[in-house]
């Protein structure tokens, strides 16, 4: 597909656009100010909370929109504020864990508040699967539903992110949607919220369409929005979920992999 037909580049970040420690590479910088000045519009589409992805959109430029907690917030970096958000209700949250737990024992959890200001709340067990991202604990599983939340994420002690997400989805059925967004973080989300239904709601406000749309990922949790986008990268060391599914495999983020394609696409 020729490059101008893109109007839309949308990329994750974690283990995509960041290089293992959360920075952005100065090719891949300059690779996306390439494709920006051809008119091309860059969006991201992650799984963190707003509040943990405003001083990136700092350090590209200022500004943008960016499709936040795996789709449940459309976040403005220039006024710093929600376009749109959708919470996961507490209750159906509580009952979800109630349900796995019967399944597979304790689980350690962990949650996003919703709003600019949310917090990320972790039980005294639960380990950050990004140790810079911040975290504030909490002793009792009941301060976790104090306020309008997100997502729930979950970890067990024994079983593995591909386990625990297959045992999620059989016991929590149409309570919640989840989903796998990294290693060590397998996730409950709004039902039928994904990357793919806060692609498309930014992308309407930014003019574009499907077609006109490049995606990168690396997980199972953007298998929905390479659904949706007209292609789909993922980077080579990507989940086989989305291995299975990507129109194309690129090189890793630690190589610059999101880069690599943009320089092709785009060059002068």
């Amino acid at each position: 597909m020729a490059a101008n037909a893109y109007a839309l580049i949308a990329t994750d970040l974690d283990g995509t656009l960041l290089r293992g420690d959360d920075t952005v590479s100065d090719r891949t910088r300059r690779a996306l100010a390439r494709a920006t000045a051809t008119g091309a519009r860059h969006i991201v589409v992650t799984g963190r909370p707003a509040p943990r992805v405003k001083d990136l959109l700092d350090s590209l430029g200022g500004g943008g929109l960016a499709v936040c907690a795996q789709g449940a917030q459309l976040y403005d970096g220039e006024t710093d504020r929600l376009l749109w958000s959708r919470t996961l209700d507490r209750e159906l949250a509580e009952q979800a864990l109630g349900k796995i737990e019967a399944e597979v024992g304790q689980v350690h959890a962990a949650v996003d508040q919703d709003g600019v200001d949310g917090l990320t709340l972790i039980e005294p067990a639960y380990r950050m699967p990004h140790p810079t991202l911040p975290a504030q604990p909490v002793w009792h599983r009941t301060e976790l539903w104090e306020r309008p939340i997100s997502k729930v994420l979950l970890r067990h002690p024994e079983l593995g992110d591909d386990a625990l997400a297959a045992v999620a989805r059989a016991a929590v059925g149409s309570l919640a949607t989840v989903t796998m967004s990294g290693p060590g973080t397998v996730e409950l989300q709004p039902l039928g919220v994904t990357k793919a239904t806060g692609l498309e709601r930014a992308a309407e406000r930014l003019g574009a369409g499907p077609a006109e749309t490049i995606a990168f990922g690396d997980m199972p949790n953007d298998v929905p929005m390479f659904g949706w986008a007209g292609w789909g990268v993922a980077m080579a060391d990507a989940h086989p979920e989305l291995l299975a599914v990507a129109d194309e495999v690129t090189s890793s983020n630690q190589d610059d992999g999101v880069a690599a394609v943009l320089e092709r696409l785009f060059e002068a």
